[in-house]
């Protein structure tokens, strides 16, 4: 049978897409977003490119085919992931070099429940019409 994945209380501690370029080269970082393209072009050897997106714009990934291999589900079926990795810059794009993966997708099903949010105006119950 399936198991549900273990949801954490806290949102992982990552740097979002708008910090990256304040970041130096080789950095060890972690990001998080959602997964809007996976692409594995037959000339690449088995790299796959992710890009991943935050409420500040987007992620370029490179994941290198052992650690597609090690974290492989992750990187098929997730939809909301946090990479750890290294920063590397390369002809004015930056990209993150994957050296962990993991789903937190579970994370997207929080978006649906309150959590104390009543006093945030996108939370707040509708108003009465009179």
């Amino acid at each position: 049978m399936f198991e549900k994945p273990v949801i954490p209380h806290e949102p992982p501690n990552c740097i979002r897409a708008d910090q990256m370029q304040a970041v130096r080269e080789n950095a060890r970082i972690a990001v998080a977003g959602l997964v809007i393209l996976r692409q594995r072009p037959g000339t690449a050897k088995g790299v796959i490119f992710l890009t991943l997106e935050d409420e500040t714009g987007v992620v370029n990934v490179i994941v290198w085919r052992k650690i597609y291999e090690a974290f492989r589900r992750a990187v098929i079926s997730g939809r909301l992931l946090k990479v750890t990795g290294r920063l590397q810059r390369a002809h004015s794009v930056t990209h993150l070099i994957a050296e962990h993966i993991e789903d937190v997708s579970g994370l997207l099903d929080m978006l649906l429940t309150p959590q104390g949010r009543a006093q945030d105006p996108a939370f707040a119950p509708p108003k009465e019409m009179d």
